[in-house]
């Protein structure tokens, strides 16, 4: 009876209130998950996407689909592993026993920072592995009988994988992993997956980013957050020398990309053949930007959420953006994450045109003359997920992560918020909320406080949630607080770390509760 009572009091926080206007909004991106999926299934069955053309339709299907189950793993994974650092593992361990595994790797030493540059590569991989199976080597082609507007807006700005990937891959198992931490990592493959983004790490790829992190550290003054001891002998040497091995790799990847982009042997120039080679190169940074800025926003974001308001911008773009994401009590934080998805992933397969090659091996004009294999795996866009990685999203992490409060003063931090604003205010997403209660019915998730109680209940019960440092001030592997497992409300303020405080806390929301019926009442 008390879990089905914690079940209840938890959907009544959690979950969203189906309004007319929502159920409106459910059903339009419904169907338009459903025309997108109809679409991206007639590229592929007339051969117009890269994986369909080179193999056939039915491998471009199978390999889609096992990139976007993989892709809901790595995104549901994320919001799992950054939200349950701080609670007991005791309170789960016999409960979720796999959940436990996952926790015992990835909260080891700074075992959590690997895992999220390990996993950041592997949303870009996976991600330009779709856009490999779905999006159009010839948008002109006719699709369905579609007209040629429709064929713009779905093919060439590639609406239709946007809402195909954005909606399958990545909300639908974020909004459940959010709240059902400790249910959905209860697999082995989550664990499978975990070792895989370890590995990534471990292999040294991104280890540049590493040099910008001590970079930045140097620059502004600011401690790397560790859990661990300093490196020495080997442990040192062994980490440099990947550092230098993924200054080399990236250096190639820029290379190959540059050359190719101006010899016109991308898959831009074959969409768009139009576009300049100088064009191409400028619009490729251009996009990285604009994913550097919304990946760097999110950290900035989660860092001073629970700073006090006056604390948060120091300049007129800065208190702008706060009051505007931290309207009321913050309930355009999550508008903003589903805005910063689907502009991040259209800018995703923007970039990975501009990096994938089209040069067919075994005709003699392999780039830097390299082996037909190695022709071949380059043509898949492998350099574009390390430029996009190290360049566009992890470098970015850091340098907000050292100093959050300049990007809030950021004037073109305010308009990317408005436009994801805009994004998530259109509905187009708003389907994922639909499968989300879908999956959530049928895989058996229940909600964090079912089992280990919330922040407060985990005081009363002598297992309060450890403390962290914060964010603000330090430079962090990539990741970020995510939502406090449990908690009503993420952004209600510092959490209590005892009974004395959790009184205190209690004492002044009373307080101020009572202050605003007096004035009402006034």
């Amino acid at each position: 009876m008390t879990d089905v009572k914690e079940e209840h009091n938890a959907a009544d926080s959690h979950d969203v209130k189906l309004t007319p206007l929502n159920l409106v909004r459910y059903v339009a991106s419904i169907g338009l998950l459903c025309f997108s999926i109809a679409i991206v299934g007639a590229l592929m069955f007339t051969g117009n996407t890269r994986v369909a053309k080179d193999a056939n339709p039915w491998v471009a299907i199978v390999v889609c689909a096992l990139a976007i189950i993989w892709l809901s793993m790595i995104e549901g994974q994320q919001a799992s592993l950054v939200g349950l650092p701080p609670v007991d593992p005791d309170l789960y361990k016999d409960s979720h026993p796999i959940t436990y595994k996952n926790a015992a790797l990835a909260f080891r030493g700074d075992n959590l920072d690997r895992y999220l540059m390990g996993r950041q590569f592997m949303v870009l991989l996976v991600v330009f592995v779709i856009n490999q199976c779905t999006s159009p080597l010839d948008p002109s082609v006719d699709v369905l009988g579609l007209p040629n507007g429709v064929k713009f807006v779905f093919l060439d700005i590639g609406l239709a994988s946007i809402i195909f990937t954005c909606i399958l891959g990545q909300l639908t198992t974020q909004v459940n992993a959010s709240h059902q931490m400790i249910d959905y990592i209860n697999n082995y493959f989550a664990l499978f997956t975990l070792y895989v983004a370890m590995t990534v790490e471990f292999s040294g790829v991104m280890h540049s980013s590493y040099l910008i992190q001590n970079i930045l550290s140097a620059i502004s003054g600011k401690p790397i957050q560790t859990n661990e001891p300093p490196r020495t002998g080997f442990t040192f040497a062994f980490f440099w020398g990947r550092v230098l091995m993924s200054l080399a790799i990236l250096g190639f990847s820029l290379a190959v990309t540059l050359v190719a982009l101006f010899d016109g042997d991308t898959s831009v120039s074959v969409k768009y053949p139009s576009i300049s080679p100088g064009l191409a190169v400028f619009l490729l940074f251009f996009f990285m930007s604009v994913v550097g800025m919304l990946e760097g926003m999110q950290i900035a974001f989660f860092a001073v959420a629970k700073l006090p308001a006056d604390q948060r911008g120091t300049s007129m773009f800065g208190k702008k953006t706060c009051n505007l994401l931290f309207a009321g009590n913050g309930q355009n934080l999550p508008g903003f994450m589903i805005g910063r998805q689907l502009t991040v992933v259209c800018s995703f397969f923007l970039v990975g045109s501009f990096t994938s090659l089209t040069i067919v091996p075994g005709e003699g004009n392999n780039i830097f003359g390299i082996s037909d294999g190695a022709q071949a795996f380059l043509n898949y866009g492998f350099q574009g997920a390390v430029i996009t990685t190290i360049l566009a999203s992890i470098s970015w992490q850091l340098a907000a992560s050292a100093y959050p409060i300049a990007f809030l003063n950021n004037p073109i931090t305010y308009v990317l918020l408005c436009v994801a604003l805009f994004l998530e205010f259109t509905g187009l997403c708003a389907g994922a909320w639909v499968l989300a209660r879908v999956q959530k019915k049928i895989m058996g998730f229940h909600y964090d406080e079912v089992y280990v109680g919330t922040p407060e209940e985990r005081i009363e019960n002598d297992h309060p949630d450890k403390e962290f440092p914060s964010d603000v001030g330090h430079l962090i592997g990539g990741g970020f607080t995510g939502h406090v497992c449990g908690s009503h409300d993420a952004l209600d303020g510092p959490l209590p770390h005892s009974k004395d405080a959790l009184e205190a806390k209690r004492s002044r929301d009373a307080l101020e509760a009572k202050r605003s019926m007096d004035a009402l009442d006034a």
